[in-house]
């Protein structure tokens, strides 16, 4: 009698029905949020020491310490590293990606990369208002380049960590071989990781520049990461998360075989 009750709970209407668990509230990301909240804050500290203090102690020897690792080879890679930064290929690589989303109809993701492009903006006008000089101390070496505007914070750090992360991370969602995504999300890791220290011994940015692009590519990232999390999978009232999915398919499965 048992187990012929547990296989009409199994196939009563009651199952295809999704387990509301306090409605879209656990989809909230507290903890995500408050972090682009705080690495905004923290640009803006930042973004006020830096104009007090144009050249500091600190960032004049992390750029010597760097430019002391002086070799071809390194200086050819950090050249190549920072290559997507400069225009014009920052201007028609991302809008190449944004357009290819659009025309296959992923709209949503080419919204949010048009969007994560516009973090861009944002560094722009930080340097209106900043107005940081770049690097002109005697002791540093610069790598001649076409510089356009000041210094902090880092336009290609801001751009590869808001951009191209987000970039990476919406191809890692669409690719369903675990080893290439973790090939994309490894290249796209490496070289956001690279471009701030390729910028430093390059010459073009202070150490200060560099760590106050991260924080503020990273609240990019991190919030339209979420956004585009929460608009896939929380759209829905009451629906289950993948999470929440699994382990009720893990509970029906058991109960399957304990019947039989």
């Amino acid at each position: 009698m048992q187990t012929l009750q547990r296989e009409s709970n199994l196939v009563g209407p009651t199952t295809a029905q999704p387990v509301s668990r306090g409605g879209n509230a656990r989809c909230v990301p507290v903890g995500a949020l408050l972090y682009s909240a705080c690495a905004v804050v923290l640009y803006l500290m930042l973004a006020r020491y830096v104009r007090r203090r144009p050249e500091s102690p600190l960032d004049l020897s992390v750029t010597l310490r760097l430019q002391r690792l002086d070799h071809p080879s390194l200086s050819r890679a950090m050249n190549a590293v920072s290559w997507l930064g400069f225009r014009p290929q920052s201007l028609v690589l991302p809008a190449l990606v944004v357009g290819t989303y659009w025309v296959t109809r992923r709209r949503l993701e080419s919204l949010l990369l048009l969007l994560a492009w516009t973090a861009s903006l944002s560094s722009y006008l930080t340097k209106l208002v900043i107005r940081r000089p770049r690097p002109q101390h005697p002791s540093i070496r610069v790598t001649l380049a076409k510089l356009r505007d000041t210094s902090y914070p880092s336009g290609h750090a801001v751009h590869y960590t808001a951009f191209w992360g987000l970039a990476a991370y919406l191809a890692a969602q669409a690719v369903p071989w675990r080893p290439l995504r973790r090939a994309i999300a490894s290249a796209a890791a490496a070289l956001i990781a690279l471009v701030g220290p390729s910028r430093i011994y390059l010459g073009h940015h202070w150490f200060t520049d560099v760590l106050g692009s991260y924080l503020l590519g990273s609240a990019w990232l991190v919030g339209l990461v979420t956004l585009y999390r929460w608009l896939r999978d929380c759209r829905r009232p009451g629906a289950p998360t993948e999470r929440e999915a699994q382990a009720e398919l893990e509970e029906q499965v058991a109960l399957v075989e304990e019947s039989v």
